[in-house]
């Protein structure tokens, strides 16, 4: 793999040990020297054009105090971890920038990187005045970041992904905020939490939920400030600062950032990237963002694995399967059938339902979790064709990455901006989607991760939940340790997990049962022992497992009794070694 080669730009030579003003160049992908660049640029008559390459240092150093930054990145792919780091080490040296409040469409972090090193500097310095506040979808890989918010030391805010990439657009536009129906009835609505997640937050309130009733119809206001600043990431620039990113793993929302920061009064753009090449060698149409909407280029290093400074993903510092350069063959193994698989398999039998229904191929979103797996058992079944994925971050098709690298994909055959990905989710644009769930209640609400103690915020759940015209939540019935086989088609459950999680009443409401009825959402909770589905009078119980008694495993594992009218036996091939035969179904419902 290229460990990019590029070296970067800095101060007292922390970057590489080239002076500040000059810049590394590629002309036809081939490194040339800073001097090199110097003499192309004097040459070429574009002497101006050497004060856009600066060192990381340079860059930070013209983001004024109290500003609002909003930095790109979807854990480690599209994140600025070098800027992110000459910034915290600028504040340590000399105490400026401060007062920054932190936007960003997901989280540019993971695990001791980005933010995260963000949130360490804020807990060893509980009166520091670095950062003031954070606007971001997901605080789950930033746990240092979370310990700082629970412990009340900065304010903290959020929104949906879909939300806040909306959000960028309307900043740009110069209108109030975002409304969307999106979060009513959730905690995300000014009737309960309001998108606060501390004291601080419910105290300043920078970032703010309205409830406005507009033609007699609720809707929710999203309204924050302004960025005056962007750190991006791309690729590649050329000399006026054009940006490309053919070797990232999205494009996420760089434009977006880009206008959001420009729109009038006007604001600051810094872009990290690895390299530079002469105007012309880039493609117009490959151009993300013009460079004259570009202030300043910092060319970074790739980073070694302590630094990841520029990585693809929190695993890779580059694969070319992940940006797309070269194809995904992989001999593929069938993962053995356990519950979890079994879970997976009975939402892929309701995808197979769909297309019936539908009488053509679907889209779909699946999440994290257990609803991922159904990406294993489509491939199984060979039900690709007939089944789209898409991957909230852009990617469609192939096989999304998880854990720190979610987001990411392989062997997908198109990728899109994540903000025109949202339109899609939030528009109802999809067929469907499966989602993970931590609890449900009697409502039919369902809180996807949060515990007392457990910030991850809703990452992209709310919007693609709400938006879907179809939702399968997909999970364990109970959670904890324990010991359930799948076995001679059908159920064995020796040690039940000892954690309840159809419940009385859910922790946090993420997703909204009332509203989903409202709604006419088609909603389904998948479980391997049972499946239930949302009505008027709340969540009903449609089928058991194979081997499953109601009462002692179903009833009695839960805290609130569902409606029960007609119980029938999930298909017993989920529970049976083999294929499920599922192509042939689909072969036979699109040649009708």
């Amino acid at each position: 793999m290229e460990r990019g080669g590029e070296e970067g730009l800095g101060h007292d030579g922390a970057d590489g040990g080239i002076r500040r003003g000059a810049v590394p160049i590629a002309r036809r992908r081939e490194d040339v020297s800073a001097l090199d660049v110097i003499r192309h640029i004097s040459l070429c008559g574009r002497g101006c054009m050497i004060r856009k390459f600066v060192s990381a240092w340079e860059a930070v150093s013209r983001i004024p105090d109290n500003a609002v930054v909003a930095i790109s990145g979807f854990n480690a792919a599209l994140s600025p971890f070098y800027l992110i780091d000459v910034l915290i080490q600028r504040y340590r040296e000399i105490g400026h920038p401060k007062n920054l409040f932190i936007i960003s469409d997901a989280i540019p972090a993971i695990p001791g990187f980005g933010l995260d090193k963000v949130g360490r500097l804020i807990l060893e310095e509980p009166g520091q005045d670095f950062v003031r506040g954070f606007l971001l979808p997901f605080y789950g890989w930033a746990p240092e970041l979370q310990k700082a918010v629970m412990e009340n030391l900065v304010e903290a805010y959020t929104w949906p992904i879909g939300i806040v990439t909306r959000w960028l657009r309307t900043a740009a536009l110069g209108t109030p905020g975002v409304l969307s129906r999106v979060g009513l009835g959730t905690f995300i609505d000014p009737r309960q939490d309001g998108g606060f997640l501390n004291g601080l937050a419910r105290e300043r309130r920078t970032a703010a939920v309205e409830r406005v009733v507009l033609d007699g119809r609720e809707y929710l206001l999203y309204k924050a400030p302004k960025p005056d600043v962007a750190l991006v990431r791309a690729t590649t620039a050329d000399e006026i600062g054009n940006l490309s990113m053919e070797q990232e793993a999205m494009y996420g929302s760089v434009l977006a950032f880009v206008q959001a920061a420009k729109a009038h009064p006007g604001g600051l753009v810094i872009a990290q990237v690895l390299r530079v090449v002469t105007l012309g060698e880039i493609h117009p149409k490959h151009v993300v963002v013009p460079g004259p909407l570009v202030d300043y280029v910092v060319v970074a290093r790739r980073g070694t694995e302590v630094e990841k400074y520029h990585w693809q993903t929190a695993s890779f510092d580059l694969n070319p399967i992940i940006s797309g350069d070269v194809p995904y063959r992989v001999a593929y193994e069938p993962a053995p059938l356990t519950a979890d698989k079994a879970v997976a398999r009975r939402v892929v039998l309701e995808l197979v339902k769909l297309i019936g229904a539908l009488g053509r191929p679907v889209v779909v979103n699946l999440g994290i979790g257990i609803p991922a797996l159904a990406a294993d058992v489509i491939r199984e079944e060979r039900l690709d064709d007939f089944i789209h994925l898409t991957v909230e971050s852009g990617p469609w098709g192939g096989y999304a990455l998880m854990d720190a690298d979610f987001g990411a994909a392989m062997g997908h055959y198109a990728v899109i901006p994540m903000p025109e990905q949202f339109v899609l989710y939030e528009g109802g644009a999809i067929d469907a989607t499966s989602l993970g769930f931590l609890q449900v209640d009697a409502e039919g609400n369902v809180n996807p991760a949060f515990l007392p103690g457990r910030l991850p915020g809703p990452g992209g759940f709310p919007v693609i939940a709400i938006g879907s015209p179809r939702v399968y939540f997909a999970g364990g019935f109970t959670a904890g340790r324990r010991k359930i086989d799948v076995k001679n088609c059908g159920l064995a459950i020796g040690e039940d997990g000892p954690i309840t999680k159809f419940v009385a009443k859910v922790y946090k409401i993420v997703f909204s049962g009332r509203y989903a009825v409202e709604e006419g959402k088609e909603v389904l909770y998948v479980t391997e022992r049972a499946v239930f589905k949302l009505t008027q009078d709340g969540v009903e119980l449609v089928e058991i497992a194979p081997g499953i008694d109601l009462e002692r495993d179903v009833l009695a594992k839960m805290e609130f009794r569902p409606t029960v009218r007609r119980v029938e036996e999930m298909d017993r091939r989920i529970f049976c070694e083999g294929k499920m035969g599922l192509r042939e179904e689909a072969l036979k419902i699109v040649k009708r």
